[in-house]
Formats: structure tokens, sequence, C-alpha cells
């Protein structure tokens, strides 16, 4: 235990919809739409066959600088935008002189001209979803996931697996999955409906006790597991092209594919998704009209067509203090990082208490309240601050601690920059 700690971890996540301030305490170890037909064929065994209609049209080779139109979506930033087209920030602004010098995102509708530089094996211009659809945020209140499973027909609603220290059964599964990833219920939902036939067959289309969703891991075994893989590939993916990271993937058969530049976050993310555990056709089917969308549509109707993601432009982050006691002094430790899961978003930093020179003891240091607000969360080690006060974690600005050992607060608690949370608990895992 010589090189252990314990740390402190704040996170930030510009999601889809609001914005999530974390806070972790752990050890250190720790156009038209496609139209598709399906037809069957007399061979030896009648084997299904898709039929692919007439691809949409792909982008042309544009000669390099060429300016073409883009009407910017909620949460693009510049650097974002010189990622996608291939540019750079100064040809950006050099072609838009409106675009204020100090700019954070975009505001949602604003017409430009990009200066585009062609690049190979760009993707599909087709759009699955809006990003208001991908967060667990605005788009998801109302929306109950557990009693929408509940009246089903499908096998999912009496499945049950073992997750987070306790059994879930169907709709509870996927609202966990949900809040700890922070993504839509209806879009884990739609993807394992999609997949396996959760919400409408009888029977499960495959194996669920192995990896029903096709990701072959020991690790993620069962559902409830297979889906953390699901919804950490489509963050990966939704805060990978937000920040301009994510500019290429690969298939299966290791086929290269590019986004294609006028492509929103989580049609991305679905479309990384799928190219990690289908293929050929099949992969061309999830990401078209008749696919993942069709599955969408047909759970959940299509009144979110229109819906836009709140995101406001030149967003910016509130005032935050130190989440320890003022004459302290702990220690930055580590990252950024994400802030659950592997990969995107980069959004925790870690900090460690003074302590005993030793591994994970216990602290008398106490956690405190970066900014005022509501406590709406206070159990299992975890503490939730909703510092706009509607007691939603699905707006705006969350505070999010976990790993809180004597927790001193209570759900609905009002709190005040400073006042004490709970202590950091001595953690030598996650449990998931």
């Amino acid at each position: 235990m010589a090189h252990q700690q314990i740390r402190f971890t704040v996170i930030l996540k510009i999601l889809s919809g609001l914005a999530v301030l974390s806070l972790l305490s752990a050890c250190a170890t720790v156009g038209a739409a496609p139209v598709f037909v399906v037809s069957q064929q007399p061979l030896v065994e009648e084997t299904p066959t898709i039929v692919l209609p007439t691809p949409m049209p792909t982008r042309p080779p544009y000669v390099p600088g060429t300016l073409v139109d883009y009407t910017a979506q909620t949460g693009d930033t510049l650097p974002a935008l010189a990622s996608h087209f291939n540019t750079t920030e100064s040809e950006i602004r050099a072609a838009n002189p409106i675009i204020p010098e100090q700019v954070t995102t975009l505001p949602a509708g604003l017409p430009m001209k990009i200066p585009i530089y062609y690049q190979l094996f760009w993707g599909s211009p087709y759009h699955i979803l809006p990003d208001s659809q991908f967060a667990n945020g605005p788009a998801a209140i109302g929306f109950d996931v557990i009693e929408y499973v509940e009246a089903s027909s499908g096998w999912f609603k009496n499945h049950t697996d073992y997750l987070g220290g306790r059994n879930r059964r169907g709709g509870e599964i996927i609202e966990y999955v949900s809040t700890l990833y922070s993504v839509n219920p209806r879009l884990l939902l739609a993807i394992l409906e999609y997949q396996t036939g959760a919400v409408s067959e009888e029977e499960p289309r495959v194996d669920i006790s192995r990896y029903p969703l096709g990701h072959e891991d020991m690790y993620h075994l069962g559902v409830g597991r297979q889906l953390y893989f699901a919804a950490n590939l489509l963050n990966n993916g939704f805060y990978g092209w937000r920040t301009g990271e994510l500019k290429e993937f690969d298939h299966l058969d290791g086929r290269l594919e590019r986004p294609d530049p006028w492509q929103n976050a989580a049609t991305v993310a679905i479309q990384s998704y799928f190219s990690k555990i289908l293929d050929g056709d099949q992969y061309a089917l999830a990401i078209s009209s008749e696919g993942l969308e069709k599955t969408y549509r047909s759970l959940f109707g299509s009144d979110y067509v229109n819906d836009s993601d709140p995101i406001p432009g030149s967003l910016q982050q509130p005032e935050l203090r130190l989440p320890f006691l003022p004459g302290k002094v702990w220690a930055y430790t580590g990252g950024p990082h994400t802030a659950w899961g592997e990969g995107f978003p980069l959004a925790a930093i870690d900090f460690a208490p003074p302590m005993v020179i030793g591994g994970c003891a216990p602290t008398e240091e106490v956690t405190t309240a970066v900014a005022d607000g509501v406590v709406v969360r206070a159990n299992s080690a975890i503490v939730t601050l909703d510092l706009d006060g509607d007691g939603d974690e699905r707006t705006g600005w969350v505070i999010f601690y976990l790993h809180v050992d004597d927790i001193l607060v209570n759900p609905g608690s009002v709190l005040k920059a400073g006042d004490p949370i709970g202590k950091p608990r001595p953690h030598w895992q996650t449990v998931l």
C-alpha cells in the first residue's frame, strides 16, 4: 500500500443539453432517406439478403480552400470545426469576421462559410439522431424508462443483472447505466432493442449471458456490462467529435472512415459505435433510416426531430472554488481524464488531501461545496449538487461527488460555497 493515496477528482462534462461538473473521491488505483428491402434468396438454406439502396450522394473532391456553406450546430467550437473540415481556426475566422474574438461555443443556427480541404473516405451525410437525444439531459425529462420497460412485451422486463452492488431488473438496468454515463435512456434502450429485440420480442435473438451487443470481452459479460461498453463507446464518439479529437475510425475489416464534416455529434457517436461491432451491409443498414433510427422512431415516435440542444452560444463555466476548506493544502494528483469509463470526455481532475504517509487510509479532511446549490442525491457514497436549484440533475450545471464517507448533507439541503459535504472515502476500486 505504499504507493496508494486518497484522491479527490474534479470532473467537467459538457453534454448535449446540459453541462455537468463532477467531483470524485477515490483511491489512485482505481436529403432523401434511403430505403432498404430485405429479400430471401433460395440457397441450400434460405439466407436473408440485405439489398442496399442507392447510396446517398457523396461529397465532391473540393478544390483546396473552397468556401462551403455551414450552419453552426449546438455545441460547435472553432477548434472542432477546423478539425472536421481539415482547415484552421484562422482561416475560418478570416471567412467569418462576425465571429467574436473571445468565443467558446458558437450560437446554433449561425450561417458560416468554411474553407474546406477534401479528404478521402468521408462517411455518410445522413443524420440519424439530433444531439438533443444523446445525453441524459432535458430531452429525457418525463421519460420513465422503468415504467416503459415494464409495460413492454419483450424479454428484457424480466431480465436481472447484478450492477452497482445489487440486483437490478429491466428498466432499472437502463436507468442505472444512463445515470452513470449520462447517456439518454431512450438511446440505450433503442440500441438494446435493435440488436436483441429487448422490448418487442419474448425471447432474445442472442445469448444474453455472453456478449449480446457484440463486444467480446470477459469484463463485459451480460447485458448490463455490455451496456457499459455501449455507453462508453457512444460517449467517446460524441465528445470526440465535439472536441475535434475524433477524426476517423476503423471498421472490423480494416476499412477507414472519416465522418462527414457536416455531421452532428450524436450521429458520429452511433456510427463509431456500430463500426466496432457490425461490418459491411449490416453497418450500412444500422446507420441508415431503416436501422437504429427506425427502431428509435418505432419506440418513441418522432416528436424529437425538430428538437434543439439548449447549449447556448459562448457558454461560460460558473465560478467555482476549490473543493476543500480555506487554509488547507491539498495536492493536485492527476487529470484531466474521463469522468466515467475510458476515453472521452476528458473531464476529471484529481486532488489528494493531507494524510499520514501510507496507503489508502481514512482522513478527517472534508470536501466542500464548490458553489451554491441544492443537494439532489446523498447516498451510497454519492452526492450531487444542482447549481440551478431546480432539483433535476439533467438540467444546468451539476456537481457530482463520488466515494464520499460520513455524508453530512441530505437531499434537499441548500448549500453555500464552502459548506462541508463529507469525507473522501478510502477506496480500492469502484463497484460496478
